[in-house]
């Protein structure tokens, strides 16, 4: 009997092994070159504003500069979280998984417009633009460290909520903020955008 268990864990064992890989190397400098971008980019867009700049506000419905950082800073650690806990879950395929040039569509695409959820919103928040940058930085470090070295199967990984797999919710986390990354580069577009 303790023969059979063991031989029945060891098949157990064996199929999980097969079934979860790490993330290819393709997919793995996608993913990173993904999360850099982001980075980079709104590193950029935002590091030199003045705080009339940061609270520019385009038009009574629109966020202003650091309402979108606030924003990024608030949401992404739940989006860890989320990710996280469907890592911790039982490997799972979707039915109808999305594909990965929808989620990067999903980063591109500001004709459509989310509601945002209002535990995440900062609309008449006291905001530090400057500390809601470092926390962004420091949450995105997180994110662009799993994806340089982690070997959990993401694309195993099911995260029911967003429709995709792991994989796909660590992009679509970089492509968030893409979406407000492009935001921030309409505030500051605008006519009325401070020049200092």
């Amino acid at each position: 009997m303790p023969i059979r268990l063991l031989s029945g864990f060891v098949f157990f064992t064996a199929a999980i092994s097969a079934f979860a890989s790490p993330m290819n190397q393709i997919e793995r400098e996608h993913l990173v070159a993904h999360l850099e971008m982001t980075q980079a980019w709104l590193t950029d867009e935002v590091s030199s504003l003045s705080p009339a700049q940061f609270n520019y506000r385009p038009a009574p419905d629109r966020w202003t500069v650091a309402e979108a950082l606030q924003h990024l800073a608030i949401s992404e650690p739940n989006y860890w979280k989320l990710l996280n806990d469907a890592l911790k879950q039982p490997p799972k395929k979707l039915d109808k998984p999305a594909g990965d040039a929808d989620v990067l569509w999903y980063g591109i695409d500001r004709t459509r417009h989310d509601k945002t959820s209002p535990d995440e919103n900062p609309k008449d928040q006291q905001i530090d633009a400057k500390q809601a940058l470092k926390t962004f930085l420091a949450m995105h470090a997180r994110l662009l460290e799993m994806a340089r070295s982690s070997d959990e199967d993401f694309r195993g990984h099911a995260v029911p909520d967003w429709g995709v797999d792991a994989y796909q919710c660590l992009l679509e986390i970089s492509t968030h903020e893409q979406r407000h990354i492009l935001q921030i580069r309409e505030i500051k577009a605008s006519a009325g955008f401070p020049k200092n």
